[in-house]
């Protein structure tokens, strides 16, 4: 028996089982796991307890020092700052909802 029998098809399976190994890993790697989205939660109310102690901060501030001009950043009410928030607040509670 010749050594390209044996060899060529043993090489065509190898790499068909690598392109196919590597394609499932990296369909799973794409996706958002519920480890990710427990800790996108925990950062996003995060963030927003920091900024409600940036707004307390900015308000001690002010009032310690009339000539203070605070940075411009998202404010809390502004319509325009708020519309991605809520749109992340509905998503976070559908995905609470579905999950319960």
């Amino acid at each position: 028996m010749e050594p390209e029998v044996i060899f060529v098809p043993l090489f065509i399976m190898g790499t068909i089982w690598i392109i196919l190994h590597y394609i499932t890993k990296w369909k799973t790697s794409a996706t958002i796991t519920s480890d990710d989205e427990v800790l996108l939660e925990e950062l996003y109310n995060l963030a927003k307890r920091l900024d409600e102690r940036m707004d307390t901060v900015e308000r001690l501030v002010a009032s310690d020092d009339p000539s203070f001009s605070p940075v411009k950043r998202l404010t809390a009410d502004r319509e325009t700052d708020n519309q991605q928030l809520r749109e992340l607040e509905e998503l976070l509670a559908e995905k609470k909802g579905a999950q319960q």
